[in-house]
């Protein structure tokens, strides 16, 4: 599953990058996907735009958000923390629990 969950993350970087490179950062620079050989129907292009990432600046004219694309990754990163000090946290209470249960004498 986590190589699942990395691929997607690699489509959406791949998206956003080629927006980047062709200068579509604001409604005034939006360009049609296709010009840019970047599909919208993919799995990255759509989340994208589910998360507003992506913007309809005109019939068929799309561009980058980019203060949006940094708060999607900047919360991505926040969550991937918690949930390794939060694994980290219960790692370390079973090893105190095992610790603790093989040093008290056996009666």
């Amino acid at each position: 599953m986590g190589a699942a969950v990395a691929a997607v993350l690699v489509k959406e970087r791949h998206v956003a990058d080629a927006f980047q490179r062709a200068g579509a950062t604001s409604p005034e620079r939006a360009v049609v996907p296709d010009d840019i050989a970047v599909d919208l129907g993919g799995v990255g292009g759509r989340r994208l735009l589910r998360h507003a990432v992506l913007r309809e600046a005109s019939a068929g004219r799309y561009y980058l958000d980019e203060p949006t694309w940094v708060a999607v990754r900047s919360t991505r990163r926040r969550l991937v923390f918690v949930l390794l000090v939060v694994v980290g946290l219960v790692a370390l209470y079973f090893m105190s629990v095992a610790l603790t249960h093989s040093a008290s004498p056996a009666q």
